[in-house]
């Protein structure tokens, strides 16, 4: 048993990352041909960016709409500025979770960054929202890896924010929170072959990938990461892309598309996190938001999605 494998062993033992496992359809009397033909489904919670509620209500009114829109948990911005005992106040009444939070701090101060003080504001603030999404109920915290310029070289960057991410390995042991790097368009880990390997590097159960499926689109196909990367998935953002917006209009207009109108293949998307036994647990979706009427039709394209 490997290094791995055996504090993968431990942390399951001890409940660090409670999980919930995708179901397959029962073949119940069925006879097994019948069986075998009828499609396995992933069971995927589905949950937002707190930026996506456009409503000027209470803490508790926004997370109202959220579950009444059709959504199980929010996701938040951290170090958050909002008081978290309001926030647990605000997720007891509207009944929602939690689950994870997006580090804010990783763009301006990224764990790549060659200056030792900038990458340690980074690495303090991720440990900031470790405790915070650890007292919201959550397990995950969303961080980008590093970014590569003309002043940080792919290497550099290479080398530095694997080393910042394994000062932040023990306070994940600590708190029990998984650090779940996101492929974003930083011009760093632009293949799911090197985005494995960076992860297999790191050698630690609570350091994964939370895999956009549509950042991918610029530059690749989401299912052959999704292959690749495997159980290294630990959440997934959902949003679109249109390539022709982008070669035609300009590069970020790739993003305005609704959910099934862009060049996701979303049932060979489907399929792969199937096939790869994904157990992450959450669907996230990261686009424009709005008001109740809104938002629920998103949740009802994800359902849509969920079920290909």
């Amino acid at each position: 048993m490997n290094k791995r494998d055996f504090i993968k062993s431990a942390a399951v033992m001890a409940g660090v990352s409670a999980i919930t496992p995708f179901a397959t359809v029962s073949g119940k009397n069925k006879t097994p041909s019948a069986a075998a033909q009828q499609k396995s489904k992933v069971s995927l919670k589905k949950a937002l960016v707190f930026g996506m509620i456009q409503d000027k209500g209470s803490l508790t009114d926004k997370f109202k709409i959220a579950r009444d829109a059709g959504f199980d948990g929010v996701e938040l911005n951290s170090p958050t500025d909002l008081s978290l005992t309001d926030l647990l106040q605000a997720k007891r009444n509207a009944g929602i979770e939690l689950p994870s939070v997006i580090n804010k701090d990783h763009w301006s101060k990224p764990l790549s960054d060659p200056d030792q003080q900038i990458r340690q504001q980074c690495i303090e603030s991720v440990i900031k929202s470790m405790h915070e999404v650890k007292e919201l109920g959550g397990d995950t915290v969303l961080v980008v890896p590093g970014v590569v310029n003309e002043k940080v070289s792919y290497e550099q960057a290479y080398i530095t924010s694997q080393s910042a991410i394994r000062e932040l390995i023990p306070h994940a042991e600590k708190t029990g929170v998984q650090i779940a790097l996101e492929n974003v368009w930083n011009n760093f880990i632009l293949s799911p072959v090197e985005a494995k390997r960076f992860i297999d590097e790191l050698n630690h159960p609570l350091v994964g990938w939370y895999f956009d499926i549509g950042n991918v689109l610029r530059y690749g196909w989401p299912e052959h990461w999704i292959h690749t990367l495997k159980s290294r998935i630990m959440r997934l953002h959902i949003k679109e892309f249109s390539r022709e917006n982008m070669n035609s209009k300009g590069l970020r207009e790739g993003f305005k598309v609704e959910l099934l109108e862009g060049d996701n293949n979303w049932p060979v998307v489907m399929k792969a996190v199937r096939d790869t036994g994904h157990k992450g647990g959450w669907l996230t979706a990261e686009v424009p938001g709005g008001d109740l009427t809104h938002l629920k039709k998103i949740s009802a394209l994800m359902d849509k999605i969920i079920s290909f």
